[in-house]
């Protein structure tokens, strides 16, 4: 599989890289991040222990639907479709949909990498 790299920036910084990008002053390098956190609070709840119990099981077992994942784990389907759903946005997982309306969560990535700068670079001044 694959390596989903993720950075850590302000809202100011993300927004002033998104419009430089918009406004064809940049490009996003091969090997940035393609997702990006607000905090480093906020990228370490979005993979908790329990989320990435939740991203074992999906890779190990392959449920075939929510119904499905939601008997593995214990977790209630309403949850699950939640922090699913979030886990789509950041393109860890794909929800794919199936027959009759079925939803079937499929791992995107077996690594995930944080790019944590520590001093403040001289693009983002």
């Amino acid at each position: 599989m694959t390596t989903l790299k993720v950075g850590i920036a302000s809202y100011e910084e993300m927004k002033a890289h998104t419009m430089a990008m918009a406004r064809g002053e940049r490009r996003v390098a091969a090997d940035e991040p393609k997702v990006w956190f607000t905090s480093t609070e906020s990228f370490a709840k979005f993979l908790s222990a329990s989320n990435r119990e939740l991203l074992r099981v999906i890779a190990e077992k392959a449920p075939g639907s929510l119904d499905e994942l939601a008997r593995l784990t214990g977790k209630a389907k309403s949850n699950l479709s939640r922090t699913l759903r979030t886990m789509d946005r950041y393109g860890l997982i794909h929800l794919e949909r199936g027959k009759r309306g079925r939803i079937t969560p499929k791992i995107m990535h077996d690594t995930v990498a944080l790019d944590l700068p520590l001093t403040v670079t001289h693009e983002a001044r």
